[in-house]
């Protein structure tokens, strides 16, 4: 039987230029594909963005050879005990944005960017009347887990944030403004737009999400709900007291539950909620124009 911890995932990033990136995209790819890990890595101009799985042995060798390279050698490595692989397949791919942003103005994080609190600090303050917290991510994947407290943003796409803050958020420029994400890396760029776009104080949760689950102090006190992560776990418990709980209700019947599918529609495959009974019920279809349209394409 598969010890849990023979294998494990790692998040990490790191803002630095790098000089020829798509030869580097090329020789990382090759080097990951030797060494037998998994998963995605995004290389950019400005940096990389990775989250990857393997065995401990395979990922120890990987921390340590790209911290060998000095452009990455004081990179921070969240790291998961996993039974498997977390990812089916590796990809490394060359882009102009580790995350795609658009704004029309350069947004470094090594030189703009907000406060970075510790987890300590970030649960003190999300106790405090007169601050606002903003969640960096995704609506869907604020539907299954938050901070208390935190707004909701009616984004689809980190792309579409900076529309957002500027139709929904301008009140709140003199407000003490606090913002997270999964693992930190959309919070470099959006505490800078939001300090260009004019707010006056402007902090993030350094780490993100996971990191904040993991502190042995706030043991994830006030997160609601499970992080949604881009791997085949969908999604990871955070909060660690006796106040965990679940937020999120099923696409079909709005009985309480936690668990993403995909729907079975291959043309939609829609990732919704859905509780075990609907999976069955509905055949993991999101609905029955879904259902209606595969079963004519296989009549």
């Amino acid at each position: 039987m598969t010890a849990s911890n023979d294998y494990r995932i790692l998040l990490y990033y790191k803002f630095v230029n790098i000089p020829d990136p798509e030869q580097f995209t090329a020789e990382h790819l090759q080097y990951c594909k030797d060494l037998g890990v998994k998963g995605r890595i995004l290389i950019a101009s400005e940096g990389i963005n990775g989250t990857l799985s393997g065995t401990v042995e395979q990922t120890e060798k990987y921390m340590n050879d790209l911290k060998a390279n000095p452009l990455f050698a004081d990179t921070v490595f969240k790291i998961d005990d996993s039974e498997e692989h977390a990812f089916k397949k590796i990809f490394v791919r060359y882009k102009k944005e580790l995350v795609t942003f658009r704004y029309e103005e350069e947004l470094d994080p090594n030189v703009i960017g907000g406060k970075r609190l510790s987890p300590v600090e970030w649960h003190e303050m999300l106790q405090r009347d007169d601050v606002v917290v903003i969640d960096g991510r995704n609506d869907y994947e604020y539907e299954i887990g938050h901070f208390r407290g935190a707004i909701r943003p009616d984004v689809g796409s980190f792309r579409e944030f900076p529309e957002w803050i500027r139709n929904n958020m301008g009140e709140y420029k003199d407000k003490t403004v606090l913002t997270y994400c999964t693992g930190g890396i959309r919070c470099e760029k959006l505490t800078g737009f939001l300090i260009k776009e004019g707010f006056q104080d402007v902090s993030q949760l350094e780490g993100g999400i996971v990191t904040y689950g993991k502190d042995p102090e706030v043991q994830g006190h006030l997160w609601d709900g499970k992080c949604y992560v881009f791997d085949e776990r969908i999604s990871v418990p955070i909060n660690r007291t006796e106040e965990d709980t679940v937020i999120a209700k099923c696409h079909h019947c709005g009985t309480t539950e936690d668990r993403y599918i995909n729907c079975a529609n291959p043309v939609c495959n829609k990732q919704h909620v859905c509780c075990t009974d609907c999976e069955e019920e509905h055949q993991s279809f999101c609905s029955d124009e879904c259902r209606e349209a595969v079963m004519a394409v296989n009549a």
